[in-house]
């Protein structure tokens, strides 16, 4: 009987294996914040073969007769298991993508919501088109798998930086918030005012290092002064647990803590390397990623200092 079980699920490998390889990513972590809005977590971690890219937060939002989808993961099989648990919460079409930035565990899942208009920031886009086949490679190598089946699904609507814009999608008001250069140069927050909800994308993370690779750090504070001021009562990060106005605060003072100590740094004359050790990182090192993107973050500061005191 065993040997007749062993055979069963290796044809099921060999005829289906979508189907074997989709049942094996982590399961979705759904939070309901109201009757419109569902938290769609991922885990924490960096892409690997056992999560295979998964490891980003999405967001469903529920609306009069489609439903829009905040940020679809990394792979078109990402995008389709989350496809999966949409259709448990609601049997409506997904009629609108909305990517937060172009980072492709953010917006390489597109592909699996044919037919749904996508929403981005002009340089969100722009980055997208140029860097695409490098994430899909990033993903490929790190979780030693191939995606043939992933390919970037460009915005169709956009809007320009540093703006908000009030619209209604499905009957649902949001306000699209595009900051200066923060995490990213294209970055887009989505803000649902009558849940007071705000869906962050990588300008917050939780529990997580956050990473500078893109980033312009001292802009990015200005950005979490504003987010500081701004009528919320949750965020939605873009990896990582919900998060309250109290652990923002929190992760708002972390960074300009940090960014403080490189610039203090610098203007002792230490070298990036000198200013690493004078740094207090102890509440850093508590973090997911602390040892991936900690010595990359602390170079990336020391440069923007360094220019903006050139």
């Amino acid at each position: 009987m065993r040997v007749n079980k062993i055979l069963l699920v290796s044809m099921c490998a060999v005829l289906f294996p979508s189907i074997v390889q989709a049942a094996s990513l982590p399961a979705v972590k759904v939070e309901k914040i109201s009757d419109r809005v569902y938290a769609l977590l991922g885990p924490i971690g960096l892409p690997d073969k056992h999560n295979q890219g998964y490891m980003v937060n999405s967001t469903l939002i529920i609306g009069d007769k489609g439903l829009i989808v905040v940020d679809t993961g990394f792979t078109d099989k990402i995008g389709h298991h989350l496809a999966r648990t949409i259709k448990t919460i609601s049997t409506k079409p997904v009629t609108h993508i909305i990517n937060t930035h172009h980072h492709g565990d953010h917006t390489l899942g597109n592909i699996a919501f044919p037919g749904a208009e996508v929403i981005s920031s002009a340089k969100c886009r722009e980055a997208l088109d140029t860097t695409a086949l490098e994430w899909i490679g990033i993903v490929e190598n790190l979780t030693g798998m191939k995606f043939p089946n992933t390919h970037p699904v460009l915005a169709n609507k956009t809007y320009p930086a540093d703006s908000r814009n009030d619209i209604t999608l499905q009957g649902v008001k949001l306000q699209l918030w595009l900051p200066h250069h923060s995490h990213t140069a294209g970055d887009l927050m989505v803000y649902l005012p009558n849940e007071k909800v705000l869906l962050s994308g990588d300008i917050v993370v939780h529990d997580e290092t956050p990473q500078f690779r893109d980033a312009n750090v001292k802009s990015w504070l200005g950005t979490l002064a504003a987010i500081q001021q701004a009528d919320f009562n949750k965020i939605i990060p873009g990896h990582g647990p919900l998060m309250n106005k109290t652990q923002f605060t929190q992760y708002h003072a972390m960074l300009d803590k940090f960014y403080q100590g490189v610039e203090a740094g610098y203007k002792q004359g230490l070298t990036d390397s000198e200013v690493r050790k004078s740094l207090d990182l102890s509440e850093w090192q508590k973090l997911h990623n602390y040892d991936e993107f900690m010595g990359g973050n602390i170079n990336r500061a020391y440069l923007e200092v360094e220019q903006a005191n050139f």
